[in-house]
């Protein structure tokens, strides 16, 4: 098909498929998952020239190279720049975009290669990390968190530096059973002046429906207006953006058949999961998120770059002041608008077969900070540096629980829902922080890290750091090795929680975590190993006794340890790739953590530059975890707990794809759970949710300059 008739093609595919409803997925090669650790996402995947040119005669050659219809890779290399705001922190960073096929077939937040989740069956709905991942925040929380994967947070943001409009137009349609939608747009209204925005949507559908409601539908809606702006003299810098999240999820209690399993004793010959009615069709959680963040630092003193390759990558102050603000209103919903003939809950404590819970938290951050600097002179290489970083943080919270009760109208005696406050209060927290940073060289380098909270609610929490990096040269790699202690105020729902069907006052200790790990990367072998000790201390958990639906907080009375060893192992034969993440877990508690023991994820394809246009990858993604004891869900409260000893059998997940770049277009078909009859009919992460079954998914990213 010609280019121009594709390029249409494509538009209109876009336009028709944007009419469902959708969710935020991340970026390829990008973590979307709060506080944990992300590499820099931005490589270049450009060809450099050695001709020097002007500004104005590389924009007229690039702009004639696009009316020719050539590639115009390099045009999105050299005017569009990108970063995020801990890519800001220290520093003034920003990176190409990376244009790459890498990861881009996993679309989905649930099945990155490197962290997989449990769910409930489809896209959208709860979900809980497969593998150990420890939560370093101290402070104030909720407990609710089997959303959080759909949620667009300030941390989530990018900023860019775009000399000419840039827009990004992601589909990935799977029929009825799937369409996911992404758009960007970006563009400078002044040479250091940027403003965009992010729009996101999900809409998915289980395979299971009663008398023809859908009850696994999902709808979910993410949008930002995010700006960027630096001074002139490259002193002040201002990040800001405003938030808006609406995640709608069907809480069903899984399937209403008597059977444990339908894959192995389905309930009949003429078994059909169209007609397969689940407990509860009509009721749902409902999240609503607003935020606003607003960051601004200013550069005192002398400035220093670093340059390579003719572009400036980094402006490095020596002293550094910075304000934050931030405001967030969070509100969760619960809404059971069905009869429990399947007794899903296992209380009522306030109104029979309807439900009305929420809560409402509201959250006003100020941050101050100040760093300062000693370097020595060279500007090629840092070395020698010192900074001190110093921060006093102030938490303003107030939540209200709601909690629809029965009344009866004085007049003609009618019985109403009226909505009433249970659990309000407004408290503050205030955190010191300080971090001690030393480069000896590009080759050496320490950190320490402290945060203690030292007046408010949860005074006491606190979370300190080590690290220490070591490099070799390009071949020999480099070493990481982390140890931090840190102790943290048991989340809200575990010790003050009321609602229609679940009551919890406990008083719970602290949770204690102490850690080491080691980190080996050899980039020029593709090889990344990392050693993750883990000592935990009045852990808590859900948990229900003898097989009831009761879930309810508990606290663990005995340490638990566990080691977790991740490798990441790549290798490349001619056309030939072959990517590799290992993880093996080991705990002396596995009744309490109940996780898989290992987890594979390899990915085997074949590249080619087809009719020297069609950058393509022909292959297949295997995912395997060992047999675990699967943990069970708890509607209302949105809870995975370790309900009845249920292992499910465990088979490889095998997805065949093809992927393509042609000109600025991404493209990729794929073929999920490929291998279903081949080892068994379907398969469980969570009690009595059974995963999709196999689909054709269809997914395409389009790139728009001028």
């Amino acid at each position: 098909m010609p280019y121009k008739k594709l390029k249409y093609f494509l538009i209109l595919l876009i336009c028709v498929s944007a009419q469902a409803a959708f969710a935020q997925y991340p970026q390829p090669n990008q973590s979307n998952y709060p506080g944990q650790q992300q590499r820099s996402n931005f490589s270049d995947t450009t060809r450099r020239t050695t001709q020097t040119l002007t500004t104005d005669q590389e924009l007229d050659t690039l702009r004639k190279k696009e009316e020719n219809k050539r590639d115009s890779v390099i045009f999105t290399s050299k005017f569009i720049r990108v970063t995020s705001e801990r890519l800001l922190r220290d520093s003034t960073q920003t990176f190409p975009l990376d244009t790459g096929l890498k990861n881009f077939e996993n679309y989905s937040p649930l099945y990155q290669p490197g962290d997989p989740k449990i769910n409930l069956g489809n896209t959208g709905r709860s979900e809980k990390d497969m593998l150990f991942v420890p939560d370093r925040k101290i402070g104030f929380d909720v407990g609710l968190h089997a959303l959080d994967a759909y949620l667009l947070n300030p941390e989530d943001i990018n900023y860019y530096n775009a000399r000419v409009p840039y827009t990004v137009l992601s589909l990935v349609s799977g029929g009825k059973a799937e369409q996911i939608f992404k758009a960007i747009h970006t563009q400078n209204i002044k040479p250091n002046w940027n403003f965009g925005f992010n729009l996101n949507f999900v809409g998915s559908r289980g395979d299971y429906s009663n008398a023809g409601l859908l009850a696994q539908n999902v709808s979910d809606i993410n949008a930002a207006l995010f700006t960027w702006y630096e001074s002139k003299d490259k002193r002040y810098n201002l990040l800001g953006n405003l938030i808006y999240n609406n995640l709608k999820s069907p809480e069903t209690g899984s399937l209403a058949s008597q059977y444990d399993d339908i894959f192995t004793t389905p309930p009949s010959l003429a078994f059909s999961k169209a007609n397969t009615p689940v407990k509860l069709p009509n009721t749902w959680e409902n999240w609503k998120d607003n935020g606003f963040y607003l960051k601004q630092s200013y550069y005192i003193g002398h400035i220093d770059t670093v340059k390579k390759a003719g572009d400036i990558s980094k402006i490095l102050p020596t002293q550094r002041v910075a304000y934050t603000f931030y405001y967030n209103v969070r509100k969760y919903n619960f809404l059971q608008n069905d009869a429990d003939t399947a007794h899903v809950f296992p209380d009522y404590y306030y109104s029979y077969n309807r439900s009305r819970d929420s809560l409402v938290e509201t959250h006003l951050q100020n941050d101050f900070s100040y760093s300062f600097y000693l370097r020595s002179k060279s500007q090629k290489n840092v070395k020698n540096e010192a900074k001190l970083d110093l921060g006093l943080t102030q938490d303003i919270y107030s939540y209200a629980q709601y909690v629809s009760d029965s009344t009866i109208n004085k007049v003609g005696a009618k019985v109403t829902q009226v909505a009433t406050v249970q659990n309000k209060t407004t408290f503050q927290d205030l955190t010191v922080k300080g971090r001690l940073t030393y480069k000896l060289s590009d080759k050496a380098a320490f950190e320490g890290n402290v945060n203690q909270i030292v007046q408010g609610r949860d005074f006491g929490d606190f979370i300190y750091d080590a690290k220490l990096m070591i490099a070799g040269g390009n071949y020999a790699g480099k070493i990481i090795l982390d140890a931090y202690t840190q102790s943290s105020t048991p989340s809200l729902i575990y010790t003050d929680w009321i609602s229609n069907h679940y009551i919890f006052h406990n008083s719970f200790a602290n949770q204690k975590t102490n850690s080491f790990s080691f980190n080996y990367i050899n980039d020029a072998l593709q090889l990344d190993l990392k050693v993750e000790y883990f000592l935990l201390s009045d852990y808590l958990y859900f948990t229900a006794t003898d097989n009831s639906n009761d879930a309810h907080p508990t606290q663990s009375t005995s340490p638990i340890n566990l080691l977790k060893v991740t490798l990441s192992k790549n290798l490349a034969w001619r056309r030939w790739h072959f990517d590799n993440i290992l993880v093996y877990q080991k705990t002396d508690n596995p009744d309490v953590m109940r996780t898989p023991e290992a987890y594979t994820y390899s990915s085997l394809y074949y590249s080619k530059l087809l009719f020297n246009v069609l950058n393509t990858n022909i292959g297949t993604d295997v995912r395997y975890n060992t047999p675990y004891v699967a943990p069970s869900y708890a509607v209302g409260i949105e809870q995975f707990y370790n309900g009845p000893s249920i292992t499910y059998s465990s088979y490889p997940v095998a997805n065949v794809f093809i992927k393509a770049t042609l000109y600025r277009t991404n493209i990729f078909v794929a073929y999920e759970y490929a291998n279903q009859g081949l080892f068994s009919k379907g398969f469980y992460t969570v009690n009595r949710y059974p995963m999709q079954d196999a689909q054709l998914k269809f997914g395409v990213a389009w790139t728009f300059f001028n």
